[in-house]
């Protein structure tokens, strides 16, 4: 929910319309948060439903998929966008955040690299959470029906 409050409504698309660069938020710690935030829902959702031997294939399966989408998106995002997602993607992993979180590059000169502004912490997300909810209502409303039947199946 983070992750779509700060990209907003264009998260839903499968078009190769861009809005600007999102830095922001968990896309500052990694450049595909909603993908993994995908994962980590179905891996669990197998775990809970009691289907362990079912999350490792879970797992694979997305990371596969959502590994081909990332390569397109990437390639999109580097014709339109350039030198900007360059350093972005250099600074930002694309998987598994770093610890510690994001570090600015302070001078271009001591690593050849181009100085890069980190987003403000707190700035402005791009939807309000009035409208990520709205937005991802059918989602909660999946997990919601999901975890319902895992009850009623446990109850009876």
């Amino acid at each position: 929910m983070w992750a779509v409050r700060h990209i907003g409504v264009i998260s839903r698309t499968r078009s190769d319309r861009l809005g600007p660069l999102v830095e922001s938020g968990p896309f500052a710690h990694l450049r595909n948060p909603l993908y993994v935030g995908n994962i980590a829902l179905w891996v669990g959702f197998a775990i809970t439903a009691g289907l362990v031997w079912l999350a490792p294939i879970v797992l694979v399966l997305l990371w596969f998929e959502y590994h081909i989408i990332v390569r397109w998106e990437e390639h999109l995002l580097e014709s339109r966008l350039g030198e900007a997602y360059r350093v972005y993607a250099a600074r930002v992993p694309r998987w598994i955040p770093k610890i510690g979180g994001p570090t600015p590059v302070r001078n271009g000169s001591d690593t050849g690299r181009t100085p890069v502004r980190l987003p403000v912490p707190g700035s402005a997300p791009a939807v309000t959470w009035r409208e990520t909810f709205f937005s991802e209502r059918g989602t909660l409303i999946a997990i919601a029906a999901g975890y319902l039947l895992l009850w009623i199946k446990a109850r009876f």
